[in-house]
């Protein structure tokens, strides 16, 4: 459980205090529901044990945080991958419980994962390990509960292994217990651009305030994975320039346009963007500091570091990651005059979409894909007008009216709620 002293915390889940902490002291909120909001409600660790493909059975370790349900069920993903630890679940759980709150979602924060690398995995060793993970989180998910979704190295086939072995055990079929599912067992259309297309939603809002569209931008976008690919190619069909895309060890630069389809196929077929025709080899870290307008961090958290943020060349960042920005390098971004769109904000489309997912499961009622698009843009497109008008208000930074508006939310649930007993 999480301790009042960070110092024995990761750096990542530090991070996620100081920017609570930062906007939380200027608020002239009653302190004393400060200590109930920064701790996680339930933070659960099981053991994985699975039959491997050779025969050996191997544990893996899962962890699932549940930050705050003030204002309705848990909601967050679940990742697999090397990196996953209390600490970062923890973390990402109270980031996910602001970016709810901020959109207006009816939901709280959680966050999960397996300590795994899912590309050392068979199918079939994946698909046994989700099968245990769910089995162990039965206590605490569910429809009306907790409802995970996918995240770092999972996709609609894990939700959907996540989904049966649920309904498997409660003997019915619980559309509602994940989202990020395939369309054909109840997914929603639309959900898996959903994250870059709030991305694009925001960037595009933000320009026009500035008297700018799209097609002014040169964007480098870091991160070529679900949220990098479709940020960047919906943003290239509306008119921006793409100049730069990496993925974990590879990356692309062209100074007058990617073709991100292109691109994506041949990373696809290759499992590298090295050596795609007509365009230089880039890193993820020359990638943050090139010339460009706009800057999409969209791969993992605390990329965008001290070192690195007195270089970068971007008027605009917009974070399509969780936490890609350190404190210390959001304070230079803010010094060097750089716009930074807060991930709470920037990427809280796939979320959304979850939400409209969630919401055709529970009805049996499902919508077409412009619905989706539509019902999306409009809550981006509110979200993005109350930060920008807090800001104003505030003469403040959007990232501190971002969580200003969020943690008041989350606050005056928990005020109006009480506490039980």
């Amino acid at each position: 459980m999480a301790a009042s002293n960070g110092s024995t915390h990761s750096a990542f889940w530090q991070n996620a205090h100081h920017y609570f902490d930062r906007v939380y002291g200027t608020m002239g909120l009653d302190p004393i529901w400060r200590d109930y909001l920064t701790h996680p409600k339930r933070v659960m660790t099981v053991s994985c044990p699975i039959r491997l493909d050779n025969g050996t059975i191997q544990t893996f370790t899962g962890f699932r945080a549940q930050h705050n349900n003030a204002l309705g069920p848990f909601k967050g993903g679940i990742r697999f991958d090397m990196g996953v630890n209390i600490d970062e679940v923890m973390a990402l759980a109270m980031i996910q419980t602001w970016k709810n709150a901020l959109v207006g979602l009816p939901y709280g924060g959680a966050k999960g994962g397996i300590i795994c690398d899912p590309k050392k995995l068979s199918l079939g060793e994946k698909e046994r390990l989700t099968r245990r993970y769910t089995a162990e989180m039965l206590p605490i998910i569910g429809p009306h509960h907790d409802i995970p979704a996918p995240d770092a190295g999972t996709d609609a086939q894990v939700m959907a292994w996540f989904l049966d072995t649920y309904s498997m055990m409660v003997g019915y079929q619980a559309l509602g217990v994940v989202t990020g599912k395939p369309v054909a067992i109840g997914g929603s259309v639309g959900r898996e651009d959903a994250t870059g297309r709030g991305v694009m939603n925001i960037l595009r809002k933000f320009l026009a305030t500035q008297n700018k569209t799209l097609a002014d931008v040169k964007v480098a976008v870091q991160g070529f994975g679900n949220v990098g690919f479709h940020a960047a190619r919906l943003l290239a069909e509306r008119g921006a320039t793409v100049v730069a895309v990496t993925e974990r060890s590879s990356g692309i630069y062209d100074d007058t346009g990617i073709e991100v389809e292109a691109a994506h196929n041949y990373y696809r077929e290759n499992g590298t963007l090295a050596g795609f025709a007509d365009c230089d080899e880039i890193s993820n870290e020359e990638l943050l500091t090139c010339d460009c307008d706009v800057l999409v961090p969209a791969a993992m958290e605390n990329t965008l570091t001290e070192d690195v943020a007195p270089h970068v060349r971007a008027r605009v960042v917009v974070e399509g990651a969780n936490g890609p920005t350190t404190p210390k390098a959001d304070e230079i971004l803010q010094d060097n005059g750089i716009t930074v769109l807060p991930d709470i904000l920037a990427n809280a489309g796939g979320v959304t979409v979850s939400y409209f997912e969630w919401v055709q499961g529970l009805e049996s009622f499902f919508w077409d894909g412009k619905r989706v698009q539509d019902e999306l843009q409009k809550v981006m497109e509110k979200a993005f007008d109350e930060v920008n008008a807090k800001a104003d208000q505030a003469d403040c930074d959007y990232r501190t009216a971002a969580y200003t508006i969020a943690i008041s939310r989350v606050a005056e649930a928990c005020r109006l709620r009480g506490l039980f007993p």
